[in-house]
């Protein structure tokens, strides 16, 4: 029985050597042989038995027959009316690496024919994601996916990851996550004959992994004091430069992200603050100590480098980041993705000290054509020409800060808010802090390639609501911003990834 719960029967055949009766008896023919093997046959072990027919029939004196053994073929060989394409394809690769696909049409008769690329993958619940396109192989029958342009489908243009990226789910607004970064997901490419919805044969399939743990990165589990998280080291010795890293209103807590930075020699912490074990139930009241608390388990790690760590938020989680770094000693970087640099909805604590809540207005709240939500203008306003109690006091921050921001966002004005929170540095003769805007991208910007949320529930209002973002201009962004928050780690804690410039 496999892991998938599939029966493997390869062994169930009795031997026919074993009393000699259930052999046919080739020896009795006068005919010339040709055995055609797949060496990954599960019906039966076909190479073995072959080479037993061979043994037979020359010791009867018979011509010799010729054995034809393929590597990695399994029972079906099918005549090239079935497949007649080679779809050649890294078999794995970690999330953030780009797909090389090649295809290559095999019969004369279907070169420059048109083609469709349906690549699919199902997350943890269940819940199956799907894109297409449609392209035309060249003269010679090849298709390479770095070369060949979309003519079509879920995206158009030179698009080598489109197939990635354009993903949408079958269940209406549905986020993808990975939720087991100890396992891939499994992506099922598949060539079909003709252009979408006019397809006809299959051509060509392939299974691709993308995989969430560099070989050799540990999964540590920490359950250290209040701390509910986990740490995830990089190959090797160490110390590494260490990272905490925290998501939003979302709760639970959320590995992959972290996963991902320890493949690239960050000692990273992911760290759960509610919805999981037994943190609080809910996020209105956020109280740093306990924040305070996971920066000291990281710095007395044995595989953390010091002085100072890394911070790297989303969201709520960005905003955490921005109060950690102004109220607690020994952060030495912080990375806001989509904050808004105020409190919220939520009440922040740090010893004698509380954030009042920002406040909403929920009258503000707009109805898309579709019945979406639009919260985007729900928050209070607050300005830089007075000190809100809500904001923030961000000018208390010793390290660095690196803002990024959608300018589609439609959880907040984040483009806006980054502004506002620059001036308010400024004000208080802090230098300018570094700010990378995005066109076109929405809330969730995430690691490379992963498909846009354009609208999911709520947490909090458990209602659907849009996070705005366009697929093409959203994934470039996700490629870009993974880049920026190595170079600035690296610049900031140390490291050996060399410093990028936006490219949006």
């Amino acid at each position: 029985m496999t892991k998938d719960g599939i029966k493997d029967v390869v062994e169930a055949l009795k031997s026919p050597l074993e009393d000699g009766k259930s052999f046919i008896p080739v020896e009795r023919s006068n005919t010339t042989f040709l055995f055609l093997v797949g060496q990954d046959d599960h019906n039966w072990k076909s190479e073995f038995y072959a080479n037993e027919a061979s043994k037979r029939l020359q010791a009867h004196e018979k011509e010799k027959p010729q054995i034809i053994c393929y590597p990695e073929v399994g029972h079906y060989i099918e005549p090239p009316t079935g497949p007649c394409a080679g779809l050649a394809i890294m078999s794995w690769l970690l999330a953030y690496q780009p797909i090389i696909a090649k295809l290559s049409l095999t019969q004369e008769s279907m070169q420059r024919n048109p083609v469709t690329l349906r690549a699919s993958l199902r997350d943890e619940k269940g819940v199956l994601f799907r894109a297409h396109a449609r392209y035309r192989a060249d003269a010679g029958g090849e298709l390479d996916l770095a070369r060949a342009p979309a003519l079509g489908g879920s995206f158009a243009g030179l698009e080598p990851m489109g197939l990635i990226w354009a993903m949408e789910p079958d269940k209406p607004y549905w986020r993808l996550l990975k939720r087991d970064v100890q396992t891939p997901f499994v992506v099922e490419l598949e060539v079909l004959d003709g252009h979408e919805p006019d397809c006809g044969r299959l051509l060509a399939r392939a299974l691709h992994e993308r995989h969430f743990m560099r070989p050799g990165v540990r999964r540590v589990p920490v359950r250290e004091g209040r701390v509910r998280a986990t740490l995830f080291l990089p190959p090797g010795p160490g110390p590494f430069p260490g990272i905490i890293d925290i998501y939003g209103v979302g709760g639970g807590l959320l590995e992959y992200r972290a996963s991902l930075l320890a493949g690239h020699d960050f000692a990273t912490l992911a760290l759960a603050f509610y919805g999981f074990e037994d943190l609080p139930k809910d996020c209105s009241d956020i109280h740093l100590d306990y924040f305070e608390e996971a920066v000291c388990y990281m710095l007395q790690h044995p595989q953390v480098k010091g002085p100072g760590i890394g911070l790297l938020g989303i969201s709520l989680g960005a905003d955490i980041c921005l109060s950690m770094a102004s109220f607690l000693k020994n952060v030495s970087a912080t990375v806001s993705i989509n904050g808004s640099g105020s409190s919220g909805n939520t009440t922040i604590h740090y010893k004698q000290i509380s954030i009042p809540p920002l406040g909403l207005d929920l009258r503000r709240i707009k109805v898309t054509f579709s019945g979406i939500l639009d919260i985007v203008d729900i928050r209070n306003d607050f300005g830089v020409e007075s000190e809100n109690p809500s904001m923030i006091p961000i000018e208390r921050a010793q390290g660095p800060i690196l803002f990024i921001a959608g300018q589609d966002d439609h959880n907040w004005r984040s483009d806006l808010n980054v502004q506002m929170a620059s001036e308010w540095l400024q004000a208080h003769g802090k230098k300018k802090h570094q700010i990378i805007l995005y066109p076109g991208t929405g809330h969730y910007i995430e690691p490379p390639y992963f498909p846009l949320c354009p609208a999911s529930t709520h947490n909090l209002l458990n209602k659907v609501v849009l996070w705005g973002g366009e697929p093409r201009a959203h994934s470039k962004a996700q490629v870009d911003a993974w880049k920026q928050i190595l170079s600035f780690f690296c610049q900031h804690l140390g490291g050996t990834h060399k410093s990028v410039s936006p490219k949006l």
